[in-house]
């Protein structure tokens, strides 16, 4: 664990652009995971959001400090009540099937005019959103599993996908989804996938029992509604080459997207959401993207309007960069630190890619022809496709009300030729201390 803390005279993004949670633009080349750029706003439907209030708007007022990444807008307050299920008998364990093969088409293009499954909207090709009805809210328990399935069609490239969890204003059909913040609940990588071999499904699952806890939350519920998105970015150009059936096609993923919830934990009480960064660029070479121009390291900043128990943060990171000598491959250490004291320090990566192998039915350099050691995945993985990527939890304990700090330090990256990204979320959550 690295001791102390670097003092450094960071750049601010500006509190809304943090708060509100502005996707990075992310241009992949056509031989690596890809990202995708801002969302559009939506006709008819709606789109992502983040935090919540009870009885009033977020606040956005903050008093930023000098230096740093600054996420401006006090905490958030979830305060209020008992759970939905209102202190009668465990529910039944329940599964919503909340997106249903949706079809992702070209990022680059045009949105598809294509129709979406009933009670879906595709916002761009690459992003669809649905909401979470007052019937399956009142349902939803302590324990809370997220699964994405997806499938081949005409991309047979390794890209990034998400899950994104929206709280929009209660009742709106439509509004700017640059204009409200979200929550990243979970990202993944999808595998090299020849449509024409099986399997041609992919299964991703994650445990977000934090995120219950917010969905549970009578005043959140009363204020706003919940939109799950589901984001594939993709691209069929090598596909329309290489892959049969795939000439002049623009459909590069199916996607299906549920929700399964029971009571085999107990319920937990959190009433303060504070959402720092969404997908926000981390690199070195990007101004904004970190403290200094030339510096992998990224400092946000925040208020706590209060004194917070049980608190914990929340955040997902991953390394993108296919080109050559590019982070992608480059296994690297990294630090975390809160208001100056280390609480993290991890490497990326798994012990093994193989189990991933019988999903990327489409040839390709990461996997070759025969089975990798272990030793040698762990000499350039930072992660498998066909895998998620990690959700880190960090617990916080009791925390003072006034101003801190998030720091993530990758001191050995090199950005080569200014290529690659480690695309960053994070959120805090807890509850008021009496």
């Amino acid at each position: 664990m690295r001791a102390g803390r670097r003092s450094m005279a960071g750049v601010s993004l500006g509190g809304v652009l943090l708060l509100f949670g502005c996707s990075p633009s992310m241009a992949p080349s056509s031989d690596g995971a890809g990202g995708s750029g801002g969302v559009p706003t939506a006709t008819g439907g709606a789109a992502s959001g983040g935090s919540s209030a009870s009885g009033g708007s977020p606040s956005v007022g903050g008093t930023p400090s000098s230096g740093g990444t600054t996420a401006s807008g006090g905490q958030t307050s979830l305060t209020g009540g008992a759970p939905a299920t209102g202190g009668g008998p465990p529910l039944e364990p329940v599964t919503f099937d909340l997106m249903e093969e949706v079809v992702f088409y070209d990022a680059y293009a045009d949105t598809s005019s294509e129709p979406a499954p009933e009670g879906v909207v595709r916002l761009t090709n690459d992003l669809f959103t649905t909401r979470l009805s007052d019937d399956q809210l009142a349902q939803i328990q302590p324990h809370l599993q997220l699964d994405v399935q997806i499938g081949a069609l005409c991309d047979n490239y390794d890209r990034i996908g998400s899950v994104r969890l929206a709280l929009t204003p209660k009742g709106a059909e439509s509004y700017d989804p640059d204009e409200v913040p979200h929550l990243e609940l979970g990202r993944f990588i999808t595998p090299f996938m020849d449509k024409n071999a099986q399997p041609d499904v992919v299964p991703y699952t994650w445990d977000i029992d934090h995120i219950a806890a917010v969905l549970q939350s009578p005043a959140v519920q009363a204020e706003y509604d919940f939109w799950f998105e589901l984001s594939v970015f993709g691209v069929p150009y090598a596909a329309n080459d290489e892959v049969a059936g795939c000439d002049g096609r623009s459909d590069v993923f199916r996607g299906w997207l549920s929700l399964s919830t029971d009571s085999t934990l107990p319920a937990r009480d959190i009433d303060v959401l504070l959402p720092l960064a969404f997908e926000d660029p981390f690199n070195d070479y990007q101004a904004g993207a970190s403290d200094a121009v030339g510096m992998t390291t990224k400092t946000l900043e925040f208020e706590l309007d209060g004194a917070i128990e049980d608190a914990e943060v929340v955040f997902i990171l991953s390394h993108h960069g296919a080109n050559s000598g590019g982070e992608e491959y480059e296994r690297r250490q990294h630090f975390v630190e809160l208001d100056g004291e280390p609480v993290l320090d991890f490497t990326p990566g798994r012990s093994s890619c193989e189990p991933f192998r019988m999903y990327n039915t489409q040839g390709n350099g990461i996997y070759g022809q025969t089975p990798r050691s272990d030793e040698d995945w762990q000499s350039f993985s930072n992660w498998c496709p066909g895998d998620v990527i990690d959700i880190r939890h960090i617990p916080w304990g009791s925390v003072a009300a006034g101003s801190h700090d998030f720091v993530i330090d990758v001191p050995d990256a090199v950005f080569t030729g200014d290529e690659g990204n480690f695309p960053l979320s994070v959120f805090v959550i807890g509850r008021s201390a009496p």
